[in-house]
């Protein structure tokens, strides 16, 4: 049972391994969605993400038995990291199977903590098959990475702090993969003040409890796509669906669009970089059908590589039309580039790029392609930009939407 005892429990467990993650009020997501936001940082931890939490509560409650076993999980990243850490600090060797599509910073980072790391399936739940598999052949304890009571109690020391440093807090936006976190964190939130609403928010290409909960059971999807891996679960827990079914008041779901968003947003407004899963409050805070109320986003991990977070950047940009590539036909003449230039600095527009195909027709004299790739500052400088060049006659046309 997921009591209030065994939740206060657990905050002072945990206090030993984690790091105090004050919230952080937004000013920017705070206008920008009419309410009062504010973030619960739980990218700054240890590990990078929550999972800590879970994790060591975990361990803590087994015998000296079960952790002489040797233990083993299945994680896209933040429960390995959790689980590895955690067997360090008891002495005792974890096993970790990941999903071969784990960024490398996880996998890495997962054995530096003195974790064997399995790589097996493209998603978490082939892994999590293959790690009982394991556990079967090897004798090991298996930590579920959030369908376990104790687990999802040690996930929901978050509210506990939350509570503490804002009393008065409405609403609770929290990530949902398989819903160790939103179990632990809506249950004890309801316990103390029932009146509180939590919503759950997940991926639209991995919606594996929204699923569930219009179907009233645990239910799997035949396929997850989310550049979210940290909540890309086919199935959610069958142990804690009836702790979601109660206490969960709302799910909203997000494009992997405006996660790309999402992140662009923190990290200029606030510095901080929050991986995609972590992101999924933020980006919901856009769906939210009221105002004026106070509103905690949990931040869930910020374990992200950098070929990763490259690529979210530029799309970022892309999708805030602060880079975007035009088409351009010209004479092949000297001195059309400048002109071309010229246009474009009047208009303080910045060339990053340039492409010139020659054999876009065969009259070459006539016209060449050129394709050029600009930076702006949104919107409505692009449109300026563009309509500059078409004055000039080159009769712009946007080719793509990425580098």
């Amino acid at each position: 049972m997921l009591t209030l005892d065994k939740f206060e429990e657990a905050s002072k467990i945990v206090t030993e391994v984690t790091h105090e993650t004050k919230l952080v009020y937004s000013d920017y997501f705070s206008e920008k969605c009419g309410n009062m936001v504010y973030l619960k940082p739980e990218n700054m931890q240890l590990t990078g993400a929550y999972k800590l939490r879970g994790a060591y509560y975990k361990i803590s409650t087994l015998s000296e038995e079960e952790r002489a076993k040797g233990l083993i999980t299945a994680s896209a990243g933040n429960h390995a990291q959790g689980v590895a850490y955690a067997a360090s600090k008891y002495g005792v060797k974890a096993t970790i199977v990941m999903p071969t599509t784990t960024p490398l910073i996880k996998v890495n980072r997962t054995k530096s903590y003195g974790a064997e790391v399995v790589l097996y399936g493209d998603v978490y739940d082939e892994a999590c098959e293959y790690a009982y598999k394991l556990a079967d052949e090897h004798g090991y304890t298996f930590i579920h990475p959030f369908d376990d009571l104790a687990v999802a109690t040690g996930q929901g020391t978050i509210a506990m702090e939350i509570f503490k440093e804002l009393p008065l807090v409405e609403y609770i936006l929290v990530p949902i993969g398989g819903g160790g976190l939103a179990t632990g964190v809506s249950t004890l939130a309801k316990l103390l003040n029932p009146k509180i609403k939590v919503i759950g928010v997940e991926p639209s290409g991995a919606a594996s409890l929204k699923a569930s909960f219009e179907k009233g059971e645990v239910t799997t999807l035949k396929s997850v796509n989310t550049i979210a891996d940290g909540t890309a679960v086919k199935t959610p827990g069958s142990n804690i669906f009836p702790y979601l079914q109660e206490n969960i008041d709302e799910i909203i779901t997000v494009d992997d669009d405006e996660l790309i968003v999402a992140f662009l947003d923190m990290v200029e407004n606030h510095k901080m970089v929050v991986e995609n899963s972590g992101l999924l409050t933020v980006a919901a805070l856009n769906h939210l059908g009221f105002k004026d109320k106070r509103v905690v986003s949990v931040l869930s991990g910020g374990n992200m590589d950098v070929i990763t977070m490259s690529s979210v950047v530029q799309q970022g940009l892309i999708f805030r039309d602060r880079i975007f590539t035009v088409s351009v036909l010209l004479p092949d003449k000297p001195g059309m580039l400048a002109k071309v230039s010229q246009v474009i600095a009047d208009e303080q527009g910045n060339v990053i790029k340039l492409e010139h195909n020659q054999f876009v027709t065969t009259n070459r004299s006539a016209a060449v392609e050129l394709r050029i790739t600009l930076e702006a500052f949104g919107t409505e400088h692009k449109e300026q930009i563009i309509k500059a060049l078409d004055k000039a006659g080159y009769r712009p046309k946007i080719v793509r939407t990425s580098l």
